[in-house]
């Protein structure tokens, strides 16, 4: 009569194979798996039609300059404007506050540059986590600043508070788009510069060919920002005020946080 298995034997069929399908697991069971939503932002976001996303930034940079200049008297986005605010404020720093406001939009707009170009190089430029982050950090940004202009107290001083700190976070946060235009190699959308823009655009030896696609972003460019303007413009005279427009831009961000998302990875 055969034996019982004494403790720590393998049972065995009579071939001589395993019998214990238990035996044949790991005993922690299979090793984790990455989750799909996990591997998908970790992955370079591919460059193809990419440059569509950065266009629909120039309707944010509208939006946004054209409420703080109807606002505040100066710009968030576009420095150059900024930079000669300046030099009149310099020149005579009495007769209007406007330099002030410029100088807090450009200071932070070079940290903001600072912070956004390292974070990128940091993590990969296009890679979709980044991307996505970035834009979402942006989003926060202008959170906080329509935050501010919504709940704050309002003060009669032009340089309050409540109006240096919304152009300091605004400006801080424009630099992003920029930042990704370099990420993607679409340098020249920026979505803060223009001039180069009208020059290279006039300037094309093709400018009317009929598949020209460097031409239709150099016209894209300042159409969109243009039409961001307007809209920017009447809604910061209108009942929702600068407020609203910067609620408005921050929910156009998150919608480019949901187009990183979901764009198509790089092969």
């Amino acid at each position: 009569m055969a034996s019982a298995p004494s403790y720590g034997t393998v049972n065995q069929s009579a071939n001589g194979t395993r019998s214990g399908g238990d035996e044949e697991q790991p005993l922690l069971g299979q090793p984790p798996r990455r989750s799909k939503w996990l591997q998908n932002l970790v992955v370079d976001v591919h460059r193809d039609w990419a440059d569509v996303v950065l266009l629909l930034c120039y309707i944010i940079t509208g939006l946004l300059d054209s409420a703080s200049i109807s606002t505040w008297g100066s710009f968030v986005s576009m420095q150059t404007g900024n930079t000669v605010y300046i030099g009149l404020g310099l020149a005579a720093p009495a007769e209007s506050t406007r330099w002030i406001k410029s100088g807090t939009s450009l200071i932070s707009f070079c940290i903001g540059s600072f912070f956004f170009s390292r974070f990128h190089r940091f993590f990969s430029p296009s890679r979709r986590w980044v991307l996505c982050a970035s834009f979402l950090m942006q989003m926060l940004f202008i959170v906080a600043a329509a935050a501010i202009l919504t709940w704050a107290p309002i003060s009669p001083r032009e340089t309050a508070w409540t109006v240096l700190v919304p152009i300091a976070l605004v400006a801080f946060q424009s630099c992003g788009q920029a930042v990704t235009s370099r990420a993607l190699k679409y340098n020249a959308l920026t979505s803060v510069v223009l001039t180069s823009i009208y020059c290279d655009l006039f300037s094309d030896a093709e400018l009317f060919a009929v598949r020209n696609a460097e031409r239709n972003r150099r016209v894209g460019a300042p159409v969109l920002l243009l039409f961001g303007a307007i809209m920017g413009g009447l809604l910061a005279h209108s009942t929702i005020g600068t407020a609203g427009v910067l609620w408005i831009a921050a929910v156009l961000k998150f919608l480019v946080v949901i187009c990183w998302y979901l764009w198509p990875a790089a092969n």
